[in-house]
């Protein structure tokens, strides 16, 4: 049963999912473009091969990490199937590892592809999930930069005593040759900065040259070579730089975030060696008093570091934190750092929400609990809005002004108790006095019925309908017995009776979803009725206009056809189980009339 809830509660994003089995050993790692179908496929069928199903039925636990992107997805796979060595994983004998493109640290570097780093201070980037994708973009750069592909020391000395003579790159353009002299350093780096540019995915000013290369080939009729920058040009377009996964420059690091609620907070951790992720946790904490989230974050971080004797003497995270003066704390603010924060905290935030999913199954009074008390908090309430009503106006252009009034209960619509409401006493469109009758004819029959009343009343509108919403409850005595808001459209801000300042709540909060939700479908439940009796209206007015039809025929035909169009295209066979067979004929031969 639990596993089964893991599974339905899997993001649908691209990521990595890690299986267990019950003595917590690590069975298998895969990448995923969608989590939950790819998971889900492991369960929802008989597998032909047999070893497939022995994994199945040894998996306990299913843990995950959402990413960006598929190739981070795939680069993700591979530092964790490296790290762990999975029994279900395949293995590569030669342990091949994915192509970076290095610039060298050296005078007039050289840009050339690897796959082994060395810490001598040179620069590398990718990794690149195939090696076609990283020779196209050196290709590109060989196209655009004439860089030197020797292995010779460069030193002023051996530059000054002309040890290296020009080689047959120098000849046919494709290096400016430096070796004697005929390119200076402050030259050759302005091309290096420009290469960084592009291999980190600033794209912009390297792809106006490429374009200008290529007019030029047009140009001179070279159409060839045209072609041939088009199709690296296309190669390049649909190429990631960067991924947000790996990042050599980032070496023995941890990475903490977290997120909160009224009740608990949530804190997920990275474990980061040369620049790969190699593991993930999201642990969660009961809240005891009114913990801050620096609080919570300096002692999660003490007990993970402890749980996964962590030894690194760096930690990125959202905001500042004391760790005492051994560790050096990091709150990055731009680039791949930023970016690895931001993915932390991306999966605490999903690992939230799948614990609000698990919980809605295993404990639904548990997860409502959760939500009223939430509610009540954010919009600074007396008791859990466990009853809420929601007042819509509707009238477009001015005609057959109506109202709707919406119910949730415990969260969610109880349509058996949504009301609509004509207009009666307000000439026009006016409304907020449409609002002041809608609510006192609502409230004065549910006191004379000695029904319940609600916690909560979410009125559509700013100000001027929740003044005009007051003036009714203040004529029934309710004013200081039931909660009432406003909600105005423009920018969801809430206004509260005698507070000139709204109320603006976070945008993802699930209360505020709550009160758009109940808006929504109260705008919804009107414009129905709304169109309903405009239908209606329309109908009944042009059926009077026939001879001989009167108020119990237009009945039939409402109750039969619903509208003019349906009514006005029925055949007489249709009509004559309505109606019968006689005014059939008449309402029939009207249309056809109406038609020619």
């Amino acid at each position: 049963m639990e596993l089964e809830i893991q599974i339905k509660t899997l993001p649908s994003l691209p990521g990595v999912y890690q299986y267990y089995d019950k003595n917590g050993t690590i069975l298998y790692v895969g990448k995923a473009k969608n989590l939950k179908k790819r998971v889900s496929s492991y369960f929802n069928k008989t597998h032909e091969i047999g070893k497939t199903n022995v994994l199945v039925k040894k998996i306990a636990t299913i843990e995950h990490i959402v990413v960006d992107t598929e190739t981070d997805a795939l680069l993700l796979e591979n530092n964790l199937i490296k790290k762990y060595r999975p029994r279900y994983n395949v293995m590569l004998k030669d342990d091949k590892t994915y192509p970076w493109i290095c610039i060298k640290k050296e005078r007039f570097p050289r840009v050339f592809l690897t796959r082994n780093l060395i810490k001598d201070g040179s620069e590398y980037y990718g990794p690149y999930p195939s090696v076609k994708m990283a020779k196209a973009l050196l290709d590109l750069i060989k196209e655009l930069y004439q860089l030197r592909s020797c292995s010779y020391d460069l030193s002023e000395k051996n530059i000054k005593l002309k040890k290296y003579a020009v080689c047959l790159d120098f000849h046919i353009g494709n290096c400016k040759g430096p070796c004697e002299g005929l390119q200076s350093e402050e030259d050759y780096q302005k091309d290096i900065q420009a290469i960084r540019n592009i291999v980190k995915g600033n794209f912009k000013e390297s792809l106006q040259q490429f374009y200008g290369l290529m007019t030029y080939y047009a140009d001179e009729l070279e159409f060839e070579e045209a072609q041939k920058i088009k199709e690296k040009i296309a190669i390049l377009d649909k190429y990631q730089a960067k991924s947000t996964v790996v990042n050599p420059s980032i070496t023995n690091v941890d990475v903490f975030s977290i997120i909160s609620d009224e009740s608990y907070s949530y804190v997920n951790f990275f474990k980061i060696i040369n620049g790969a992720i190699i593991q993930s946790h999201t642990v969660e904490i009961k809240k005891k008093l009114e913990e801050t989230d620096k609080e919570l974050l300096e002692l999660a971080i003490i007990e993970i570091r402890q749980r996964f004797n962590s030894e690194s003497t760096e930690v990125y995270v959202p905001f500042e934190v004391d760790l005492g003066e051994n560790i050096k704390v990091t709150v990055p603010k731009l680039g791949d750092k930023k970016r690895i924060v931001d993915l932390s905290l991306r999966n605490a935030k999903y690992y939230r929400q799948e614990q609000f999913k698990q919980l809605k199954i295993v404990d639904p009074d548990k997860h409502v609990k959760r939500i009223m008390a939430q509610m009540q908090k954010d919009l600074r309430l007396t008791s859990e809005p466990r009853y809420i009503e929601c007042f819509d106006n509707s009238n477009i252009q001015g005609t057959n002004p109506v109202a709707a009034c919406v119910v949730f209960r415990n969260g969610k619509p109880s349509k058996k108790d949504y009301r609509h409401f004509n207009i009666k006493t307000v000439e026009g469109p006016d409304d907020f006095a449409s609002m002041e009758e809608v609510v006192f004819r609502r409230y004065k029959r549910l006191l004379e019925e000695g029904q319940e009343l609600p916690q909560l009343i979410v009125i559509d509108g700013g100000k001027g309908q929740l003044t005009s919403a007051l003036k009714s409850l203040d004529i029934l005595g309710l004013r200081h017995k039931i909660a009432i808001i406003g909600i105005a459209k423009r920018l969801e801000e809430i206004y509260y009776p005698n507070d000139p300042v709204p109320l603006y709540l976070n945008k993802t909060s699930e209360t505020l979803k709550i009160i758009q939700q109940l808006r929504n479908e109260a705008h919804r439940f009107g414009i129905t009725h709304h169109r309903n009796k405009r239908s209606k209206n329309v109908l009944v007015n042009e059926l009077e206009q026939i001879p001989g039809i009167g108020k119990q025929t237009i009945v039939s035909l409402l109750k039969q056809f619903k509208s003019l169009k349906r009514t006005a295209l029925a055949s007489v066979e249709e009509l004559e189980q309505a109606v019968g067979k006689s005014k059939a004929i008449v309402i029939f031969n009207y249309f056809q009339k109406d038609k020619s």
